[in-house]
């Protein structure tokens, strides 16, 4: 299957939770992936997790695709993780499947030949943030934020931090995630998460120019020279994701982050001394 034919066969379900579009005249070579639950604030999901892979994986074997575009529909980026979802199941299974699922997606981006660029034009927040951390080039809007706020709940962003040590120094990306607190779009291009920053009306013309930029390369030489890149600079990550996969689901099933997401849920301050309930 071509993107092509994964946009068509995508476009049959009445709302998609990944949308694919195929670029025209000189930028026929890309392929835009939209996360589209923009009221839940692009929330990754396990339905989305799955359809955003499945995206992913056909872009990976399309000879004609070049580049890959990730953006997203609505005022947010992405949310991060489902945390009515989640919390929905409170079981250690449960959570070692979800953060495996979203880990796989996560290394597929760095693993497909073609150079994957962020589109960020709003909050990208935990797993969000991740998103934009593991994609190879990243472009925002001057309004966009970037956090990772799990703490705040009581969730300590583990596997986020794998790729946001991997973006940002080490006391940089500890502070981030120790405080939960948003970074600005200017800070983050400052501290390596993205690359470039512009106003929102000159966003798509970025992307559009960085893609055009990647277009003129040879695929063979840019595909053989991402692989070389991140072989070189790694070192186990596939270990580091499920060290951080497996004391994140450990950390869901501990009483803080169960009360952190209820009271999220619930819009109200967390308890931290309240018992948690099924």
């Amino acid at each position: 299957m071509t993107a092509t034919e994964l946009s068509a066969d995508l476009s049959a379900t009445p709302e998609p939770l990944v949308l694919v579009t195929r670029g025209e005249g000189d930028l026929a070579g890309v392929v835009t992936l939209t996360l589209n639950r923009p009221r839940q604030f692009n929330a990754l999901s396990e339905a989305m997790l799955d359809a955003l892979g499945r995206a992913l994986d056909v872009v990976a074997s399309d000879a004609s695709a070049r580049v890959v575009v990730l953006g997203a529909a609505g005022a947010a980026f992405c949310a991060g993780h489902d945390l009515k979802e989640m919390r929905a199941e409170p079981s250690l299974d449960y959570y070692r499947k979800l953060f495996n699922q979203c880990t796989r997606v996560m290394l597929t981006m760095q693993r497909m030949p073609q150079p994957v660029i962020a589109r960020v034009h709003g909050i990208a927040t935990a797993a969000g943030c991740q998103l934009v951390a593991m994609c190879d080039l990243a472009v925002a809007t001057s309004v966009a934020r970037f956090a990772v706020s799990g703490i705040n709940v009581g969730l300590f962003c583990a596997t986020p931090g794998v790729a946001l040590s991997r973006n940002l120094s080490r006391k940089q990306a500890m502070e981030m995630l120790l405080t939960g607190d948003f970074i600005d779009a200017q800070t983050a291009r400052e501290r390596g998460l993205v690359n470039r920053v512009v106003a929102v009306e000159r966003l798509d013309a970025e992307v559009a120019a960085l893609c055009r930029s990647i277009l003129a390369k040879p695929a063979a030489a840019v595909a053989a020279g991402k692989g070389l890149f991140y072989r070189q600079v790694e070192t186990g990550i596939e270990a580091a994701y499920q060290m951080a996969g497996q004391t994140m689901a450990c950390n869901m099933m501990d009483a803080c982050a169960l009360e952190g997401v209820q009271a999220f849920i619930e819009k109200r301050p967390p308890d931290w001394a309240k018992p948690p309930t099924a």
